[in-house]
């Protein structure tokens, strides 16, 4: 590892199957001749963390904020320069990660609000692919409203399609009907006038489909961001207050 890199620390097993697509995606995106080329990832793929599903949901379940701040400390004392959080609906703990850290904890939903306004200024109706969870704890909406960005969600019926996908997902099934029920959920988002997707759950990502419409993938987002900050050709900004938008972004 190059003495000026930065390394990344990974809270993951939000799924196990999403966590390890992301570092393959990482992986992809670093420029590498070697192995040494690659950047330092310290990762929790802890798939112990309590249901977001039964906490968030079902009303149900044990908080998982403690558990996500136990692994962030975790992470910080291991190495880590900033951290990252591999799951959209899991950041409805960030502040109990970022308040339990002295490090950077770079934000998911702002940072992909700080993506469609600096590379597609011109979509304001935003399709959102994700667990009804993160509609639930309007994760998107406090970062989209501030700038004038629309949500459109599936009508209940293809949500909860949707939810059934990711349910499969976890399952580790990832086959042509899966896919299919997906794509058909795409469809339904472009005929209610979104005029690009986002996909915000990273079992979906896992999913890699073909998509029907413009699609923005979290996950790719988050690794390429990953990557920037720590070849430090991006300075770390963790997004975290709705409104903010990235004034300078290489450094």
């Amino acid at each position: 590892m190059s003495i000026s890199e930065k390394t990344v620390g990974i809270l993951g097993g939000m799924g196990p199957e999403a966590t390890v697509d992301l570092m393959q995606r990482i992986i992809r995106m670093t420029p590498a001749h070697d192995d040494a080329d690659h950047i330092r990832c310290i990762v929790d793929n802890n798939p112990k963390t309590p249901s977001r599903i039964k906490a968030i949901i079902e009303g149900t379940g044990e908080d998982p904020g403690p558990c996500m701040a136990d692994m962030g400390r975790r992470l910080e004392s291991w190495g880590a320069d900033f951290l990252v959080i591999a799951c959209n609906t899991a950041h409805h703990y960030y502040a109990s990660v970022r308040n339990a850290v002295d490090i950077p904890v770079i934000h998911l939903a702002g940072l992909i609000t700080d993506h469609l306004v600096s590379r597609y200024p011109e979509k304001k109706a935003i399709g959102i692919l994700a667990s009804p969870a993160v509609k639930m704890t309007g994760l998107y909406t406090r970062y989209f409203a501030p700038l004038g960005l629309r949500e459109i969600w599936p009508d209940p019926e293809v949500q909860d399609r949707l939810f059934q996908v990711i349910r499969d997902v976890k399952r580790g099934e990832l086959g042509a009907a899966v896919t299919q029920q997906y794509q058909g959920v795409c469809s339904h988002l472009r005929k209610k006038g979104a005029n690009i997707a986002v996909v915000a759950c990273t079992e979906l990502s896992a999913l890699d489909a073909d998509l029907p419409m413009a699609a923005v993938d979290a996950a790719d987002v988050l690794a390429e961001e990953i990557v920037a900050t720590a070849k430090q050709a991006r300075a770390i900004f963790e997004f975290h207050t709705p409104g903010q938008v990235r004034t300078t972004q290489r450094i």
